[in-house]
Formats: structure tokens, C-alpha cells, sequence
């Protein structure tokens, strides 16, 4: 089991710790739902330190990302990140990850932490273009300060302007007195923020300097649990959950950033798929009888006929109603069908809804 270089901050702060992606990780600290609406109303902060960074750089760093991955990263300019994935050649997805353009001929990926070796042989096997690729994920720490006070609370800590930062855009530059530190105005809680990379030595000076400029602004350690039920509010896919090696990113609603204007790993197969339609897609429900849906429940018609399975579900800490996500029948796509959950042999009924679930 692998720490973060903050591990034993969490420990000594009295955060349960579990394993996640071969790190040991904190799920929570004083409770899910308080630490979600410190997150939704304020500021909290994630050690997401478990992530991976690869670093591209070489005149065919870009002919190799375009290449790899299903979105159009020659789009990209400098300071400007990207959401993307890995397609398979069986037009299932590797991983999903995030671009950044550094400069020309230098990119950085991020990518999610139980894949790192997966998506870093991946890319290497089609790298026939002398690019050179650092696999920097066990030097990177990462916090995600994430919320509507983050902006105001950090920017103590950095000339950067925190506060018109564009969505999905990052500088590097100085943070809590340390150069060099990434700022991306990107996270997965729908709530705005940051997300911060600089090397595990900075890791307990950047975390201190973090907490003691949020102090005024009620800043609390979040963990994983309410970064969880932050994402599937916000109706955001999560890797090994809503998609894996066998969901398509057409199936999984990801044909946003699946771009047919430029050749990638399995795109024609992929482009057929479009111009035929899906049989199935991945779909957001409320639960309208009484009952929470998890993670692999299976999805029955009115018929009692199973027709999908559920892929991510929980009792929305900020609605206070049961929601979900899960593979259905294009025909049961539509917002307002109805369909039933199978929890604890009994068919719960529930209907589609748009994401995502959390309007602010």
C-alpha cells in the first residue's frame, strides 16, 4: 500500500483511511454529508496526490496525444486543459483524462490513479514517434481545493488571479511562497476551484499555507466519500464505475469529446457506431419509491425484465433524494421513462432525469 505525502497529516487529523487505487487514502473525516456541504457552500480541500502525471514533450507530443485520445487537442493553446479519453480497440475506454498544454511540444496527462501503468504502457506501445514521456506520478502531489470561497481563500497565496481564472485553464507560477506550482482551474465537484500539482517535498508547506489562509473561510480536509457523492450530483463519469474497457464513449454520453475530424485509436469503428445510434446509454435517475441504488443493482423494465445495470448511486447529500446512473435500453433513455431498480429482490421504481442532478 503506497502514502501520499500527506498521509500521516490525515492520520494525525483523525481521518478514516481505506485503500483506493493501492494508496492508503482518507474516506472521511468528520462525516460525508457535512464534509459535502463544506464543499458546496464554502471550501474544502482533497489530497488527490494518488493521481498520475505523464509529461510529453517532443516535436510529435501532439501527433501522439492526437493519436491516443478521442478529443482534439490540436485545439488546445498554451495554459489551456482539456477532458479527454483513451479509447481501446474495442471501442471500449482505456481511462479518461485531462490534456494540459504546457508550450508547444509539452503536454502534461493527467490520469486516474488505479490506471497509471495501464494508460502509461498504452501510450507507450504507440509511441513509434521518438516522443520522450516522463512518468513523474509518484514525484506530483495534488490538491483539490474545491468550492465557491476557494478562489477568495487562496488568493493570499499567489499574484496569479485566482478569481478570472477561465474554467479548464491553468498557470505556473508562484503558490504559498514556492515556484514552479500548478494552478488548473478544473476539479470534479461541480462547485468550482482549484487544482494544485508541485513535488511531494512542498506537500506539508503547501497543505499548512492552504489551511491557514482558508481559516477565515471555514476551509475543512474533505475526503474521498464526499468527492463521490460531489461527482454523481454533478453526473460526472467515474472510471471502473460508469465507464471501463468495455463502455463505449458514445454509449457513456462522452460523444462531446469524441471529435470524427481527425484519426484515433479505434475512430472508425467508433464513427460507424455513431451514424447507426447506440442500443444503450448511460442515463441519470431520481429514485421516485423509497430506496437507495448502488453500484452493480441490477435495472428492470416495467415488465420485470432486466435491461441494464446501475454503475453509480447514492443518497444526494444536497437534494436529499436517492440518485443514480446506470446503462439502459436507448428506449428507456428518455428523461421521465420509468424504469425499476432491483434492490433486495424487490423492483423500486425510479425515473430518467436530465444531468445533472445538482442545479446550483
Amino acid at each position: 500500500m503506497k502514502n501520499t505525502a500527506l498521509t500521516h497529516v490525515h492520520e494525525s487529523l483523525g481521518a478514516k483511511m481505506v485503500p483506493f487505487a493501492g494508496y492508503n487514502m482518507p474516506v472521511q473525516y468528520e462525516g460525508v454529508n457535512l464534509e459535502h456541504e463544506t464543499v458546496r457552500s464554502g471550501v474544502g480541500v482533497f489530497d488527490v496526490s494518488h493521481m498520475g502525471e505523464f509529461f510529453l514533450k517532443g516535436e510529435n507530443a501532439l501527433a501522439l496525444i492526437q493519436k491516443v485520445t478521442s478529443n482534439d487537442a490540436s485545439k488546445l493553446v498554451d495554459g489551456k486543459a482539456q477532458y479527454s479519453c483513451l479509447p481501446n480497440n474495442e471501442g471500449g475506454i482505456v481511462d479518461d483524462l485531462i490534456v494540459y498544454k504546457i508550450a508547444d511540444n509539452h503536454y502534461m496527462l493527467v490520469v486516474n490513479a488505479s490506471n497509471i501503468e495501464k494508460d502509461w504502457n498504452w501510450i507507450s506501445s504507440h509511441n513509434d514517434l521518438g516522443v520522450d514521456m516522463q512518468n513523474l506520478s509518484d514525484s506530483y502531489s495534488l490538491l483539490a481545493i474545491q468550492g465557491p470561497k476557494a478562489a477568495e481563500a487562496m488568493q493570499s497565496l499567489t499574484s496569479i488571479d485566482l478569481v478570472n481564472m477561465p474554467y479548464y485553464s491553468f498557470q505556473i507560477g508562484e503558490f504559498a511562497g514556492l515556484k514552479d506550482v500548478t494552478v488548473s482551474a478544473t476539479g470534479y465537484t461541480g462547485s468550482g476551484g482549484f487544482e494544485i500539482y508541485f513535488k511531494n517535498e512542498d506537500a506539508e508547506t503547501i497543505w499548512n499555507k492552504v489551511f491557514e489562509a482558508g481559516a477565515a473561510f471555514g476551509i475543512k480536509p474533505i475526503g474521498l466519500a464526499a468527492r463521490d457523492t460531489l461527482r454523481l450530483e454533478m453526473g460526472f463519469c467515474l472510471y471502473g464505475n460508469d465507464i471501463n474497457d468495455t463502455t463505449s464513449p458514445l454509449e457513456a454520453g462522452l460523444g462531446w469529446i469524441t471529435k470524427f475530424d481527425k484519426e484515433f485509436t479505434n475512430s472508425e469503428n467508433l464513427k460507424k457506431q455513431k451514424e447507426a445510434g447506440v442500443s444503450k446509454k448511460l442515463v441519470g435517475f431520481e429514485m421516485v419509491d423509497r430506496g437507495i441504488p448502488r453500484h452493480d443493482y441490477e435495472i428492470a423494465d416495467a415488465d420485470g425484465n432486466v435491461v441494464g445495470v446501475v454503475t453509480s448511486g447514492t443518497q444526494s447529500p444536497s437534494m436529499g433524494i436517492a440518485i443514480g446512473m446506470g446503462y439502459v435500453p436507448t428506449a428507456l433513455s428518455t428523461p421521465d421513462s420509468e424504469i425499476y431498480i432491483r434492490i433486495r429482490n424487490k423492483d423500486i421504481k425510479a425515473k430518467v432525469v436530465k444531468m445533472p442532478f445538482y442545479k446550483k
